[in-house]
């Protein structure tokens, strides 16, 4: 999803691979989906050291199969001969980026757990919220930071990625805000980012624009642009979601909500949300991180928020009429 950049960022420079290979720690990537394998390709591209983490024996065997990651760009494509190995593979995990579903998340990590260093590095790029605070709390010796990202990357076959859209990451650690040094390799690589001393607004912000827009894309079986038709029930929503961030602590997620909801269903009318997507592909939908989350938030602060809720229940019967999972 687009997002709105504002102020001055220093230029993304890829740098000398062979000088930043020899000071760097490997980065291991949990999720050959679109997001981690163009995280792995850009910074297998700048020399920094990378592993590839696959489910088991017989995905490793697939990938070992052919030459590695292929990172599509503007037309052209670049393969780059990333390791595979799987979870049981030896060896001990200092940098970790966790790149799979939401629902994923805990029990990926928990398979990793006996190989991570006490003091490893955890990216969480998960959609919604809820499994960031999980995956933490699991991981009390770990540094984990939240991120979120405004990229747009697609797999047009396995092992292939194609850079669809260039955004931003930003990363976070409310519990220690001092900046990690694996930004000097997000740096190197080429991915533009930018630290977050309020990670946690960033995250409640996409929540909402997300609650905002997926599950009616869903309902109404259209693109982004299809919702300009249902511009009432996109004012309803987001005013229910404004009053929620405000509950939450979160002010500043609120600001000109609707206004930014309408910006983005105009900026990509032409695409299908992620959650369409999922839908439309007979796969597992993040529900229970995005409406599942906010109606379950609403429900601790005793908020009656009826359309949100009304939302969340036509997008449960839509679900299990199809046979997926509602939760």
């Amino acid at each position: 999803m687009p997002g709105h950049y504002s102020g001055s960022f220093a230029p993304f420079i890829v740098g000398d691979p062979t000088e930043h290979k020899q000071m760097s720690t490997t980065w291991h990537i949990l999720g050959a989906g679109s997001l981690g394998t163009l995280w792995a390709t850009r910074l297998a591209r700048a020399g920094v050291p990378v592993r590839l983490i696959l489910r088991d024996e017989a995905r490793l065997a697939s990938y070992q199969a052919g030459e590695g990651l292929t990172l599509v760009e503007q037309g052209v494509s670049h393969t780059y001969p990333v390791i595979g190995e799987t979870p049981d593979s030896p060896g001990p995990i200092h940098r970790l980026l966790v790149a799979c579903k939401a629902y994923d998340a805990q029990s990926a990590v928990a398979q990793l757990q006996h190989r991570l260093v006490p003091d490893a590095e955890l990216i969480l790029l998960q959609n919604g919220l809820g499994s960031q605070d999980a995956v933490a709390a699991q991981l009390p010796q770990a540094r984990c930071i939240f991120a979120s990202s405004t990229e747009g990357a697609f797999r047009d076959g396995d092992w292939r990625v194609v850079f669809a859209g260039h955004g931003y990451t930003w990363l976070g650690d409310g519990a220690h805000p001092t900046p990690p040094l694996l930004l000097e390799d997000l740096q190197v690589a080429g991915i533009p980012h930018e630290w977050s001393t309020d990670i946690l607004t960033r995250l409640w912000r996409k929540l909402a624009l997300n609650c905002a827009i997926n599950p009616l894309t869903v309902l109404y079986q259209c693109r982004n642009g299809g919702l300009q038709a249902h511009q009432c029930e996109v004012a309803t929503l987001c005013a229910e979601l404004a009053e929620l961030l405000e509950c939450c602590g979160q002010p500043a997620a609120a600001q000109h909500l609707h206004s930014e909801v309408d910006r983005v269903i105009q900026a990509t009318a032409a695409n299908y949300s992620s959650m369409y997507q999922d839908v439309a592909n007979a796969r597992r939908t993040e529900i229970s991180y995005l409406l599942g989350y906010a109606c379950l938030a609403a429900a601790r602060h005793q908020l009656v928020l009826p359309h949100l809720q009304q939302v969340q229940a036509r997008l449960v019967e839509l679900l299990r009429a199809r046979g997926l999972p509602s939760d």
